[in-house]
């Protein structure tokens, strides 16, 4: 998709400064980042959510968020790492992409960045449960 930023990144149309390229998917360094080190992993087809990313590409995608993982990791002498996604909600470009940054004990980076919230109770909990449950069924 030529207006989307990402697709134009895995074309060569956009400069970034890559870090791997495989036959499904291509990692680059996030020009915004969280900390240095901070990497983009982003599907070569277009697809805006992990909903959308076909089976047979979820574990390449995964295998390889694994490998960066350790990556970033071993290169920025961090001795963690935060892995993440967005989906619709707060994804500032749509095309799935799998944010892998260094961590620190420390580092200023609070958990999640939203607030949380306690179930009601336990019957709150198993409604939204069994909801889920059904959902998952084909």
């Amino acid at each position: 998709m030529a207006d989307c930023l990402f697709c134009r990144v895995v074309a060569g149309a956009q400069p970034a400064a890559r870090v791997l390229e495989e036959e499904h998917c291509v990692a680059f360094l996030d020009t915004r980042p969280l900390f240095p080190g901070h990497v983009l992993l982003v599907p070569r087809d277009h697809h805006v959510t992990l909903a959308d990313l076909p089976r047979e590409l979820v574990e390449p995608l995964f295998t390889t968020a694994q490998r960066l993982c350790r990556a970033v990791q071993a290169a920025q002498d961090a001795p963690g790492a935060f892995v993440a996604m967005n989906n619709v909600v707060s994804q500032s470009v749509p095309h799935l992409h799998v944010h892998v940054v260094p961590r620190r004990p420390k580092d200023g980076l609070r958990g999640f960045f939203w607030p949380r919230r306690k179930y009601t109770g336990s019957e709150e909990m198993e409604e939204v449960a069994a909801a889920i449950r059904g959902a998952l069924r084909p």
